[in-house]
């Protein structure tokens, strides 16, 4: 591939303007395409279509800000992003760019974004015959004696043409003249210089002056050219000249010497004596301009010293002429040149260039994305102008070189920007001279944030403690919940989740705020109602995709003392009345309050107290139990009915309590039911006569048939006597219940609860005081209900709980004591019906 620019008219046709590039690159970050362009040509002349050379889209140029960055601080070439032409931009002059130098190159690099492309052009300069030779004075004098002898050469005022090539100085002329002959000669370094050579012997006498034209003509077409008029003084004859001992002298000199540095020492010998033979040692006429500023010929001794400061940078190679004169009349001189090389010192330090920086760079960034491009110089040359980058170790990024001194940064390792949101990169390059000289540029990377993180607590459940009837609106939590991400990704939001298939209680009892995280209650909690809440928070991020988080909330609901006592026994509104015979002993247990408390924990504990009372020292109440016993034996003067009211008051804070009232009928005791049964056991009594009668009867049958007989009727007689007093019997002889120690051991091991056991106890035993039992065919209120347990009616199990629902085995507990009162009912129903029985047979026998 060529592109070519080609000169309009200041170009020789056999030349080629054009532009060459590279097709041994394996790489676009390697690709090198050259042009080449004649010196001063008018801004937005075009150099070539890099667009095309470099296999780029037009049509995405500008798009990809495709851009020209050379290192000089001049913008000499542009990119046109319609044609994707390179025009040039600034004034070009090869002399001001590169010198003396042979061949003239700026190096340019073009960068694309998106993605980061880097490719580098190189544009040939080349030179134009736009500077005139010129000589560093107006005229030139020379003087030389009338003896000097034909062959003698006189070097000449060099002319200087900043041109190179065949553009730069190629000859002289001299006028013509009948003495001397010119001879162009050419130095190392391929200049050329012209010497004066006498052909024909001066005479003084003849021609004391000489005038000459000294011409210098270069190669460009048209030629330029500048004379130089030289003035010869023929001088008298002194015979003998200086001659030096040799005509080169060679020395090498490192750029960083002092002044004062010795550099070599010339020597010239001059066989005349007195003046004649004294030699003054003075720098040539013709030696470049700056020499005699950096350095110092000493006049007697020949001895060359630095004078000003060297540059290795600047000029590699120094040639100096220096002439030898005696003190003589008509002296005259010899000339030596002496070569001076520099030798490079590692004075320059590295520059650094970057040209093109991607950040903000994503935290997902796969590894070797590139993140800037850096030019690398040095001036010096060698080891020494050769550089190595590198960035601080331990960081997520490396430098590699595509091309010479361009280095390339890109990414070695994850990037996490929650650890390192950004990074100031000290990029340094060190030359390999010695000491090794560096240069420290800083690159700022900024990595951009994804959403890599989801929400997170510092703890994965939280359980929380409310207290009933607490107001609403009040928050009783706020989630810690972050995000390690940036604003965007880490703008969280809450929502509240139903576990269970209790769908739509979250939202009845409880909201949270999208926002902040903070959850309230919509309604005051109740701890009869429901104890405990499981919740789970769902946590949203702001990211895409969005990353979320769920947290476990368990609300657990406290009792506050907010429920006063109920009474179970007796039953509010109805009439309650217990029966109790006069002469009673002490302790004699009357009946039991049964009170029960919808709180819990302490809230719940019930004690009993005697509030009031008909008679206030005859009834004592249990503070724990609710039991009411006798204070003290009931007496004739006790008022037969007693109204008694107990406090029922629970242990919270406030407390709260309520009352109960029971009536207790003081009845007179049956003195046949004394006689007969003195110690209340009137069925352990029976048993014995029974057995005795038997055994009398056996042996009164063995006495005598009229014995025998006599015995059956007395005993008829006396079995259906006991009969009729068995109906007058005190019910609590013959059918009593379990005393308080079963229910307490009930209570003891977690059974039931105190208020159930009473319960119990009062249902199983209430018959006891009342007078309708002993009726036959009469039924009691009391009666109906024990009846109501035993058919095991749940209806009445829910009114005597005062509840929905009971705890796991208090209802089996109530049926296995009502099957005991059956069972001893069935046992004295049995002894009726034996009495019964053995009533008509002893009708029948009389």
């Amino acid at each position: 591939m060529v592109a070519e620019a080609r000169s309009s008219g200041l170009v020789s046709p056999g030349r080629t303007v054009g532009v060459l590039l590279l097709l041994a690159a394996l790489t676009k970050a390697s690709t090198i395409i050259h042009y080449e362009i004649l010196e001063e040509r008018e801004k937005g002349f075009p150099v070539g279509n890099v667009v095309t050379d470099l296999g780029l889209d037009l049509g995405s140029l500008s798009a990809r800000r495709l851009r020209v960055v050379s290192g000089a601080s001049r913008r000499f070439f542009e990119v046109n992003w319609e044609t994707g032409e390179m025009f040039v931009n600034d004034r070009l002059d090869r002399e001001e760019l590169c010198g003396t130098l042979p061949s003239c190159t700026v190096t340019l690099e073009l960068v694309v974004e998106n993605p980061l492309e880097l490719f580098s052009a190189e544009v040939v300069v080349q030179d134009i015959n736009d500077n005139n030779p010129s000589f560093p004075t107006g005229e030139m004098k020379l003087e030389i004696s009338e003896a000097m002898a034909p062959g003698t050469r006189f070097p000449l005022e060099s002319a200087h043409d900043p041109d190179v090539g065949s553009n730069s100085l190629q000859t002289y002329e001299l006028s013509h003249n009948e003495y001397f002959a010119l001879r162009v000669q050419t130095r190392e370094d391929g200049t050329k210089y012209a010497e004066l050579v006498l052909e024909r012997a001066l005479d003084w006498e003849r021609e004391p002056n000489v005038q000459l034209v000294l011409t210098a003509v270069d190669g460009g077409t048209p030629a330029r050219s500048a004379s130089l008029p030289i003035r010869i003084t023929v001088l008298d004859a002194n015979d003998n000249a200086p001659s030096f001992n040799q005509s080169l002298y060679r020395a090498r000199v490192r750029e960083d010497a002092p002044p004062g540095t010795r550099v070599t020492q010339v020597r010239a010998t001059d066989l005349d004596e007195g003046l004649n033979g004294e030699i003054v040692y003075s720098f040539g006429s013709h030696n470049r301009a700056g020499v005699r500023e950096l350095f110092a010929l000493d006049l007697v001794t020949g001895v060359l010293t630095i004078k000003g400061r060297l540059d290795f940078e600047d000029t590699k190679l120094h040639e100096i002429y220096i002439q030898a004169k005696d003190k003589g009349a008509n002296p005259e001189g010899a000339h030596c040149k002496v070569l001076v090389e520099v030798v490079d010192v590692n004075d320059n330090a590295p520059e650094i260039t970057v040209t093109s920086v991607y950040s903000p760079v994503p935290e997902d960034a796969p590894l070797g994305t590139v993140i800037a491009l850096l030019s690398v110089t040095d001036l010096d040359a060698g080891e020494n102008g050769l550089v190595t980058c590198e960035v601080p170790p331990g960081l997520p990024f490396s430098l590699t070189s595509s091309l010479k001194n361009y280095f390339t940064l890109k990414t070695s390792a994850v990037l996490d920007r929650e650890t390192m949101p950004e990074y100031n990169l000290s990029i340094i390059a060190r030359d390999s001279g010695t000491p090794s000289l560096s240069a420290l540029t800083t690159v700022r990377v900024q990595v951009s944030d994804i959403n890599d993180n989801p929400p997170q607590s510092s703890q994965s459940s939280y359980d929380v403690y409310v207290e009933e009837n607490n107001p609403p609106g009040v928050p009783i939590l706020n989630l810690s919940v972050w995000d390690p991400d940036a604003p965007h990704n880490a703008r969280l939001s809450f929502f509240l989740l139903e576990p269970g298939a209790e769908t739509g209680l979250v939202g009845r009892y409880f909201t949270i705020n999208r926002d902040n995280g903070v959850l309230t209650t919509l309604v005051p909690l109740d701890y009869e109602g429901q104890r405990e809440f499981q919740l789970t928070a769902h946590v949203n991020d702001g990211g895409t995709p969005v990353l979320a988080t769920n947290i476990s909330v368990n609300i657990f609901v406290t009792d506050r003392n907010d429920n006063a006592p109920q009474v179970l026994y007796p039953r509010p509104g109805q009439s309650s009345v217990e029966m109790l015979p006069r002469g009673t002993a002490a302790g004699h247990v009357v009946s039991r309050v049964v009170g029960w408390d919808a709180d819990a924990g302490h809230n719940a504990w019930l004690s009993y107290s005697l509030l009031g009372a008909s008679n206030q020292s005859l009834f004592a109440v249990g503070l724990h139990t609710g039991q009411i016993s006798t204070a003290r034996p009931v007496q004739d003067t006790d008022s037969p009915r007693q109204i008694l009211t107990v406090l029922i008051s629970d242990n919270g804070e406030p407390l709260l309590s309520t009352t109960a009232t029971l009536t207790v009928s003081v009845t007179e005791e049956s003195p046949e039911a004394r006689a007969e049964f003195p110690s209340g056991s009137a069925p352990r009594e029976q048993n014995k006569n029974l057995t005795f009668y038997l055994l009398l009867s056996l042996i009164l049958v063995s006495v005598g048939f009229a014995v025998t007989v006599l015995g059956v009727i007395i005993f008829k007689v006396y079995k259906w006597k006991r009969s009729r007093d068995l109906y007058r019997a005190p019910v609590s002889s013959l059918y009593r219940t379990p005393g308080p120690s079963l229910h307490a051991d009930a209570v003891r091991g977690g059974l039931l609860p105190p208020h159930l056991y009473h319960q119990v106890y009062l249902t199983t035993d209430s018959r006891r005081s009342d007078p309708l039992l002993k009726k036959p065919g009469a039924a009691s209120p009391l009666a109906s209900r024990q009846n109501t347990l035993r058919s095991c009616d749940p209806v009445f199990y829910r009114q005597v709980l005062g509840a929905e629902s009971a705890p796991p085995g208090q209802l089996e507990l109530i049926l296995e004591m009502n099957k005991y009162e059956d069972s001893k009912e069935g046992h004295i129903g049995s002894l009726r019906k034996g009495d019964s029985h053995m009533e008509e047979d002893a009708l029948l026998s009389a």
